[in-house]
């Protein structure tokens, strides 16, 4: 697994930045994004530094069902009762920003395929 640098995540998951945190748990942080691209739009990330999700290794197949399953009930408690949009932008030609695997939960709005 590649090693993360120190990034915006790592701040927030220290508290040394702030975010609008809606949900945490001891390996799972959630927070609205910045810079929405939907009317609701969060961010779900491991506590654990993993870059992307090419690098998650087998052994980190509970932490990965763990964050799909964080960003079902982060939805839920968004409201997003007609449904959302589950991303993972993973390096740089899918578009990956931060080099620190996240989830992004888009909704709130008709989202349209294909996403671009």
């Amino acid at each position: 697994m590649s090693e993360t640098t120190d990034t915006i995540f790592s701040k927030i998951i220290r508290r040394e930045i702030p975010a609008d945190i809606v949900y945490e748990d001891n390996l799972a942080l959630a927070f609205k994004d910045i810079h929405p691209q939907a009317p609701i739009h969060i961010l779900v990330i491991p506590k654990k530094p993993i870059v992307k999700l090419s690098d998650a290794e087998s052994q980190d197949h509970a932490l990965l069902g763990h964050l799909l399953l964080t960003a079902k009930r982060v939805a839920e408690e968004a409201g997003l009762k007609n449904g959302y949009r589950v991303v993972i932008n993973t390096g740089d030609d899918g578009g990956q920003t931060v080099s620190h695997l996240h989830l992004h939960i888009l909704g709130g709005r008709q989202l349209n395929w294909p996403p671009g």
